[in-house]
């Protein structure tokens, strides 16, 4: 059967109120019982023990001293609850009784001495007690002290019928009280879940309205408002992510047009053939370069692990990438300063070479010419830091906040001699997130830019 939250809810703490509630009946009940026994027993005792004193022993009979009085007493007194007293020689044959008993008898038995017990007298329900009778140190015989247990039975039926009546009335209410209550206490519940249902994918400016207590239910509404923010950022970064990849193709592919609607506008020369040809297999190269970061980039939304077996040591990476970059170090007569520690460090091979290969690219890029390039590596603890620091034209302070950003190149058009696609950061980031590694770049305009990475211990 399929019932709401709020039903369930309700379903369950009546369950539990039920089990509590039935607990406390019984104890109340049985606490009533015990205490109207234990007055009554306290009665049969008294009573037992006050008439032992009022026995007269004459040889072998035994009989009370002022019986007379006692039928006067109750001729002129009306006894709510009256006690039957009775007395037995010690062969258990009657001597004596109260005026009361008339012509009945309180059953007598032999092993139920000092104790009280439920018994009957004319099929009506009695409690009664039996002390044993001593005279000059021998038992001589046996008082029996009998009251009706009609009225107190009656007290605990009334009671057992008033607990059964309530019971199920108590729980009803409380069902319809906490259903009450739990309605309550969702109306945040329904609010996220309404305004859950108005956010679509062009519409994720509204927030889910955060409860007035600082509750379960708050950190709940907190952490879904927190989840669109996160969502909403993601969303503006992939449509500023596609429209920056549309305006970067868009760029060669309408070159390469131009160029070939100019080619086939009339006859040209074998060279000028040939000067456009080259040029438009210069904007292919360049679309293919884009389109291969792009591709990079899309593949670290991947969410495996790097391959813990394809290590490689830091040294020997770095050194590799500046072999790969000998031709542009030397074109513009760079200086390469390395200074790296005794003990080699390990690092994932595929993403420290993304990394790496970038920022030493960057650095070699934008260094001005003669100038030096310094790397340095330190051991900080199980840490590694890698220091990459250029001479060159510097980033302006308030561009270093976007130097992530896919396609952002700091001052382009005061560059544009400098070839580039504003990937290559975007793409040292993601591999460095990929090995819980940390880039930071810090730079001075006209002086240089030091970019660093500290790879963690894994």
């Amino acid at each position: 059967m399929k019932t709401t939250f709020k039903n369930r809810i309700a379903l369950y703490y009546m369950i539990a109120t039920a089990i509590v509630v039935a607990v406390l009946y019984a104890v109340l009940y049985f606490t009533v019982k015990g205490t109207v026994y234990q007055n009554i027993d306290s009665t049969l005792s008294y009573e037992a023990n006050k008439h032992t004193k009022e026995i007269k022993f004459v040889g072998d009979t035994i009989y009370f001293i002022n019986k007379a009085e006692w039928e006067e007493r109750e001729h002129r007194e009306a006894q709510v609850n009256p006690v039957f007293i009775q007395i037995l020689n010690d062969n258990g044959r009657l001597m004596d009784k109260s005026p009361n008993l008339k012509e009945q008898q309180l059953p007598f038995y032999q092993s139920r001495f000092g104790e009280h017990f439920d018994t009957r007298l004319n099929n009506r329900a009695i409690r009664q007690v039996q002390l044993p009778v001593r005279h000059n140190g021998a038992t001589r015989g046996y008082i029996l002290a009998a009251v009706s247990l009609e009225p107190a039975r009656e007290i605990l039926r009334d009671l057992n019928s008033i607990l059964q009546i309530s019971y199920p009335m108590v729980l009803i209410g409380l069902f319809f009280i906490s259903r009450f209550l739990a309605g309550r206490s969702i109306i945040p519940v329904r609010r996220i879940t309404d305004t859950s249902r108005r956010i679509t994918q062009n519409n994720l400016k509204e927030r889910v309205p955060l409860p007035a207590n600082e509750d379960e239910l708050y950190d709940m509404a907190d952490s879904i408002n927190a989840l669109l923010e996160r969502i909403e950022n993601a969303m503006q970064r992939e449509r500023q992510f596609t429209s920056d990849a549309s305006h970067e193709l868009r760029t060669p592919l309408s070159s390469l047009r131009g160029t070939l609607e100019v080619l086939i506008r009339k006859p040209r020369t074998q060279t000028e053939y040939e000067e456009k040809i080259r040029y438009s297999l210069t904007e292919i190269d360049r679309m293919t370069g884009i389109l291969e970061q792009l591709l990079l980039l899309a593949r670290f939304y991947d969410t495996r692990k790097p391959n813990p077996e394809d290590q490689v040591a830091l040294i020997a990476l770095i050194d590799e990438i500046l072999s790969r970059q000998t031709p542009a170090i030397e074109q513009k007569k760079l200086k390469i300063k390395f200074d790296a520690p005794a003990e080699d460090t390990i690092v994932p091979r595929y993403y420290a070479n993304l990394i790496l290969d970038n920022v030493i690219n960057n650095a070699i890029k934008y260094s001005d010419p003669q100038k030096e390039i310094h790397i340095h590596i330190i051991k900080s603890g199980d840490n590694v830091i890698c220091k990459v620091e250029d001479q060159g034209i510097g980033i302006k302070q308030e561009d270093i906040t976007h130097l992530f950003n896919p396609f952002f190149r700091s001052g382009a058009l005061d560059h544009k001699h400098i070839s580039g696609t504003g990937l290559g950061l975007s793409i040292a980031q993601k591999a460095a997130e990929a090995i819980n590694a940390e880039l930071s770049v810090d730079s001075e305009l006209q002086k240089g830019t030091t970019v660093t990475i500290k790879f963690n211990r894994q």
